[in-house]
């Protein structure tokens, strides 16, 4: 498990603050994960996402149109090109995430939830400068949007225990060597404190 440095306490304007999940859905959290499994993954999310809710926070939930992903020729294909479509659920959120009706659902056709979505205005209108990122997998969906969202000026805090990816060091060296340059990296339970839950 990757475990923070030590660092000034972190604290959340919950207003200003978006809950960005990333990919919470049948197809995706059933796989085999690490370090997390994808109901620990959603368990932690969605406790987050109970205590931004109380303060006033803004949750969204990002979810990939499988059938519709971008597929580019690449030496290790995510899926083989003879492969059968996936079933329709396998696009749908898992109840289990909480998604409550207030909450934002976004859907995207490729790794990050940026492109070819509405989320940055959806943000932008909200006043939000702070993103809070969790979700499957921290080193596709996850990074994808998280270098988006970087490269346009957004404050980000990476949810280590809300975010697993296909294998545990792919997992540990994004949040280790890619998310600490980018903002900051803490655990499900030092976020609902940032925001004094």
């Amino acid at each position: 498990m990757t475990q923070a440095p030590s660092t000034l306490p972190l604290t959340l304007d919950a207003p200003t603050t978006a809950l960005v999940l990333i990919d919470l859905q049948h197809g995706i959290v059933g796989r085999t994960l690490a370090p997390y499994s994808g109901p620990q993954v959603v368990a932690n999310a969605k406790r987050i996402a109970d205590a931004l809710r109380m303060k006033g926070g803004t949750v969204v939930f990002v979810r990939v149109q499988i059938e519709d992903l971008l597929h580019l020729p690449a030496d290790t294909p995510m899926r083989a090109p003879d492969a059968p479509p996936p079933p329709p659920e396998a696009s749908q959120l898992v109840p289990e995430a909480g998604v409550q009706p207030g909450d934002l659902v976004v859907t995207k056709r490729q790794w990050g939830a940026f492109y070819g979505t509405d989320l940055e205005q959806q943000l932008r209108r909200r006043g939000i400068g702070t993103i809070v990122l969790g979700g499957i997998a921290t080193n596709f969906g996850v990074e994808s949007t998280a270098r988006q969202a970087f490269d346009q000026g957004w404050r980000l805090v990476f949810v280590e225990d809300a975010t697993s990816s296909l294998a545990g060091d792919m997992h540990r060296f994004t949040m280790d060597r890619v998310f600490r340059l980018m903002g900051h990296v803490r655990t499900t339970d030092e976020v609902i404190g940032a925001l004094g839950a």
